[in-house]
C-alpha cells in the first residue's frame, strides 16, 4: 500500500472518537468516480458491505443523507414513498459539498456541516460490520453497522435496487 496506515483525523473520526465509538482505518488509492465497488476491489471487501454516503434532497430541496450498500443503487421513488416525500433525487455536486461539508467521494455520515435525517438501507444493519467513508477520498472507516443509528438517529428504509 502507497499510502500510510494512519491517517489525520476528519471531522467525521474526530466525531467517532468524542463518542468512544471504536473503529478500524482502512486507506486506500482514491480513483476519481471509482465509487464504493473500486474501494472494495481495492481494500478486499465485499461490495455489499461497503456503504456509500449519498446526499440527496427532497422536492423542497431539504437535503438528507442515505446509506446504501456499495453495489446497490437507490430507488428513489421507494424512498419517497417512505419518507413522506413527493419526490427525491441526487444533490449536485457542488450542493452536496456544501450540506456536508465534504469533497463528494470522501462523504462521510458523521461530522457533517449541516444535520440533515439520516436514512440507512435496511439489510446494513444486519451485517456483523460495515466499511464507511471516514470524511476523506481514499478513506473508510470499519465499524459496526448500529452506530449509525446510535449516533446519526438513522431510520431504516427499504430503497435498494441491484446494479
Amino acid at each position: 500500500m502507497a499510502k500510510k496506515d494512519h491517517v489525520s483525523e476528519t471531522p467525521a473520526t474526530a466525531m467517532l472518537k468524542a463518542a468512544g465509538v471504536a473503529y478500524t482505518e482502512h486507506p486506500y488509492e482514491y480513483l476519481e468516480h471509482g465509487g464504493a465497488q473500486h474501494s472494495a476491489e481495492v481494500l478486499g471487501f465485499d461490495p455489499f458491505t461497503v456503504v456509500k454516503t449519498l446526499i440527496m434532497e427532497d422536492e423542497k430541496a431539504r437535503p438528507l443523507v442515505v446509506l446504501m450498500h456499495g453495489n446497490r443503487t437507490v430507488s428513489t421513488k421507494n424512498l419517497a414513498r417512505q419518507i413522506g416525500a413527493k419526490s427525491v433525487q441526487p444533490c449536485k455536486p457542488e450542493v452536496a459539498n456544501r450540506h456536508s461539508g465534504y469533497l463528494v467521494g470522501g462523504t462521510s455520515p458523521f461530522g457533517t456541516r449541516k444535520q440533515m435525517p439520516v436514512y440507512v438501507e435496511e439489510t446494513i444493519l444486519a451485517l456483523p460490520k460495515i466499511a464507511i467513508n471516514g470524511g476523506r477520498r481514499g478513506y473508510l472507516v470499519g465499524i459496526e453497522p448500529q452506530v449509525c443509528v446510535q449516533l446519526l438517529g438513522a431510520k431504516p428504509v427499504n430503497c435498494a435496487l441491484a446494479e
